[in-house]
C-alpha cells in the first residue's frame, strides 16, 4: 500500500532544496531570456522581427525547448539515487518507514514540481507578451504549448532517475544523462533520415510515423506543430505523419508513456 504522505515529505524536501539553492531561479530567467529573443527574432531570417502570430512564436520556441529543457532534465535528476548512495544517506532513508516505490516517487515528484514551476515562469512573460499582442484566444494555444512543455521535462526527469538508479557512481550516471540527450535530440532523428535515404524511402509512408513516436521530442515536436496547416506545412509534416495520429490526445497519451515506463523499469532495478 503506497503512503502519499510519505511521497509528498520527500517530494517538499526536493523542492525545497531547489528553491533554497535558486535553481529555479536560475532556469526560469534562462528560459525567459531566451524564449523573449527566440520569440521577437525568431522570424529574422525573414527580414521580420518582433512578435508574430501564436502558432510562428510557438513553432520558434519548440526548438529551444526540444534542446534545452531534456538537457536542463536530465541534469536535474541525474543524481536523484546515486547520488544518495554516495553520500551514505539512502541507506538512513530506507531504514525509515518509507518503501522504494514511495521513495523513488517522491524523488521524481519533488524534481517535477521545481522543473514545472521554471518552465511556468520562464515561459509565461512570452505568454503574456501573445495576450496582450493576440488577445485570450492565443492563450488557449500557448497553454497546451507549455503544458507540452511540462510533459517533455518530465519525460526526461523520468529517464534521468532511471540512470541514476542503474548507475554505480555519479560521474557515470553524468555520463548516461548527456549519452540520453545525445540519442534522443541528436542522434535519433540522423539515423532515421539516414535510413530513410538508404532504404530509398521504402518504408517512409509505412514505418516513419510510428518510428517518431519512439523519440520523445519527436512527439513534442508533431504535439505542438501538428494543428496550425502553415506550420504543418513548412515543417514538411503534412506528407509524412498521418492526421489519424495526429490527435493531442493520443499524443499525449504517448508522453504519459515515456514518463511511466522509464520509472517503471527504475523501481524494478531499485527494488
Amino acid at each position: 500500500m503506497i503512503e502519499f504522505g510519505q511521497i509528498r515529505v520527500i517530494a517538499r524536501k526536493e523542492f525545497r532544496d531547489r528553491i533554497r539553492n535558486r535553481w529555479v531561479i536560475a532556469v526560469s530567467v534562462i528560459f525567459t531570456l531566451f524564449a523573449l529573443a527566440i520569440a521577437y527574432l525568431g522570424a529574422a531570417q525573414q527580414g521580420e522581427v518582433g512578435l508574430r502570430s501564436v502558432e510562428f512564436t510557438i513553432a520558434s520556441l519548440v526548438s529551444l525547448v526540444i534542446y534545452l529543457l531534456p538537457l536542463i532534465a536530465l541534469i536535474l535528476g541525474y543524481d536523484a539515487i546515486v547520488g544518495e548512495r554516495e553520500r551514505g544517506s539512502l541507506d538512513l532513508l530506507l531504514s525509515m518507514p518509507i518503501t522504494r516505490l514511495e521513495l523513488l516517487l517522491g524523488k521524481f515528484c519533488g524534481l517535477s514540481a521545481a522543473l514545472s514551476v521554471s518552465t511556468l515562469l520562464g515561459f509565461g512573460l512570452v505568454g503574456a507578451l501573445l495576450v496582450s499582442h493576440g488577445g485570450v484566444a492565443a492563450l488557449f494555444h500557448y497553454a497546451g504549448f507549455m503544458l507540452s512543455a511540462i510533459l517533455l521535462g518530465m519525460v526526461f526527469l523520468s529517464l534521468a532517475v532511471m540512470v541514476s538508479v542503474f548507475a554505480k557512481d555519479r560521474a557515470r550516471a553524468s555520463g548516461g544523462a548527456i549519452a540520453v540527450w545525445f540519442l534522443f535530440v541528436l542522434v535519433f532523428d540522423l539515423a532515421l533520415l539516414g535510413a530513410l535515404v538508404f532504404s530509398g524511402g521504402a518504408f517512409g509512408e509505412q514505418l516513419f510515423p510510428f518510428l517518431l513516436l519512439l523519440n520523445p521530442t519527436d512527439v513534442f515536436r508533431i504535439l505542438n506543430i501538428f494543428s496550425a496547416d502553415d506550420i504543418r506545412a513548412f515543417y514538411g509534416l503534412a506528407t509524412v505523419f498521418p492526421a489519424s495520429l495526429s490527435n493531442p490526445w493520443l499524443l499525449g497519451g504517448v508522453m504519459l508513456a515515456w514518463m511511466i515506463a522509464p520509472l517503471s523499469l527504475a523501481y524494478w532495478r531499485f527494488k
